[in-house]
C-alpha cells in the first residue's frame, strides 16, 4: 500500500510487472489497470493524472486484501520469490499459491554502489 505514484514509465512498468503476476486473483484486473497500461504504448507521453492515481490505488487495495493475501499457516511450507535490479528489490512470501506478504523498495542513489 506504500507504493508511491510512479514518476516515469519505468516505474509504471515496475509496478505493473509485480501486479500483472497476480492478475488471476484480481477481478477486472485489465479494466482497473487500463490507465496504467496506456503509458506503455509507443509515443504516449507520461502525464500522471487522477485516473492513474485511482487505478494505482484500486490495484494496491485489491493486491493487499483477500483473496490475494492469505493468513499464514505455520504448519505448512512457505515459498519466497525474490527479484532485484539496479533500481530496487522485491520479495513475495507465498503459501499454497497464495500471497502471505509482499516486500519491495527502490534503492536510494547512495545504495547503488
Amino acid at each position: 500500500m506504500e507504493w508511491l505514484n510512479p514518476k516515469n514509465v519505468t516505474e509504471v512498468r515496475s509496478f505493473l510487472g509485480l501486479a500483472d503476476y497476480y492478475r488471476k486473483f484480481v477481478v477486472n484486473f485489465s479494466k482497473i489497470a487500463r490507465p496504467l497500461f496506456e503509458f506503455l504504448k509507443k509515443g504516449v507521453r507520461f502525464r500522471w493524472g487522477e485516473k492513474h492515481s485511482k487505478s494505482l490505488e484500486e490495484l494496491k487495495k485489491r493486491l493487499t486484501t483477500a483473496p490475494v493475501l492469505t493468513m499464514p499457516d505455520c504448519g505448512k511450507a512457505f515459498v519466497v520469490y525474490c527479484d532485484a535490479s539496479k533500481e530496487g528489490l522485491g520479495c513475495v512470501l507465498m503459501q499454497e499459491g497464495k500471497v502471505v506478504a509482499y516486500v519491495s523498495r527502490q534503492l536510494r542513489p547512495h545504495e547503488l554502489n
